[in-house]
């Protein structure tokens, strides 16, 4: 079951239940998936129960919502300063570069390694519980913004003048509602781009953190089913109508050195998350990078992200923009 959030002609919101790959019908009195999961809550009832009963007479166009840019992401606060976006890293097995650079800096000496080696390493020995009761280790974890920073599919990725680059990370996001008991509930899984900027992250680890405060999105669809332990998806990028890049990528329990379970108890033992009716969005990382390529982007470039699973692809573009504040401009209040 997948849920799709759009905007009617009128500007009015509405949330629909993906049917067919070209037709979604609507949920009857239901304006917002927010909306919807708190009434799902507050009545005690499975959410997918709820919006079979919400299911209305009323289609509307899929291909139609998607020509005119009426697709939301599936999942969204009314206020997006409390919706918080953050991210994993190295919690996918990677790829064969990855473990092979593992395991020449083993050979070397486990003191030759590089910081991100290192949590690499720790990650495969213990990103999975086993079983005691007790979490594996910690994944590496960056913050990526408030609901602010996050764009639609469909829409362009606003990339601020200074970053050095803007490519994509092709994951999967966990949704995520805080209960009025401030437990957090996963409402769903999407798939998602967390763009970042590779130039900056490589030239210094310490950087990571400013790397990863630029846009990202997710969607189109939210998966209300379990999710699969493995899933194929393709990450592409188009320029000017012609495929750019193309690549398969791994996701899903089978393909992490870290379970979903740890991912996301090493983000919520935090108890400043914890505020109820807050709405938290995590993106679980990827071993699968165009960056890594050597492959450069520019504003006519498209990223299209899909996986079975979860119906349609995701897609955005990239725009460049000025950023708002400038060096000197500071005033006092």
């Amino acid at each position: 079951m997948r849920l799709l959030q759009f905007l009617r002609p009128d500007g009015q919101r509405a949330v629909g239940l993906v049917e067919t790959p070209e037709t979604v019908r609507v949920l009857d009195g239901c304006e917002s998936t927010y909306a919807l999961v708190q009434q799902a809550l507050a009545e005690r009832t499975p959410l997918a129960r709820l919006v079979k009963k919400r299911a209305s007479v009323e289609q509307v166009d899929y291909d139609g919502l998607v020509e005119r840019q009426a697709v939301l992401v599936p999942f969204d606060h009314p206020d997006p300063s409390h919706m918080q976006v953050s991210s994993s890293g190295l919690t996918h097995l990677g790829s064969e570069r990855t473990r092979e650079h593992l395991r020449r800096a083993l050979q070397a000496g486990e003191t030759t390694l590089s910081d991100s080696l290192r949590l690499f390493k720790l990650g495969l020995e213990g990103g999975r519980p086993n079983g005691n009761g007790l979490p594996g280790v910690s994944p590496e974890w960056h913050f990526k913004g408030s609901g602010h920073s996050v764009v639609h599919p469909y829409q362009d990725f606003p990339v601020a003048a200074f970053a050095a680059d803007a490519s994509e990370e092709p994951e999967l996001a966990g949704l995520y509602l805080i209960a009025p008991d401030r437990t957090p509930r996963r409402v769903g899984f999407a798939l998602a781009n967390e763009l970042s900027d590779h130039i900056t992250e490589r030239s210094n680890s310490g950087l990571v953190s400013h790397a990863k405060l630029g846009g990202s999105s997710f969607g189109p669809e939210l998966l209300l089913d379990e999710l699969p332990q493995s899933i194929a998806g393709l990450s592409r990028i188009v320029r000017k109508g012609r495929l750019r890049w193309e690549k398969p990528f791994l996701t899903g329990e089978d393909n992490m050195s870290h379970s979903i379970g740890n991912i996301e108890f090493h983000h919520f033992k935090y108890d400043q998350f914890l505020v109820p009716g807050d709405v938290h969005v995590h993106y679980f990382g990827t071993a699968t990078l165009s960056f890594a390529e050597g492959i450069k982007v520019d504003a006519s470039c498209r990223f299209e992200i899909s996986a079975p699973p979860f119906g349609r692809a995701l897609v955005n573009g990239i725009r460049r923009v000025n950023n708002v504040f400038r060096y000197g401009s500071m005033k006092a209040a």
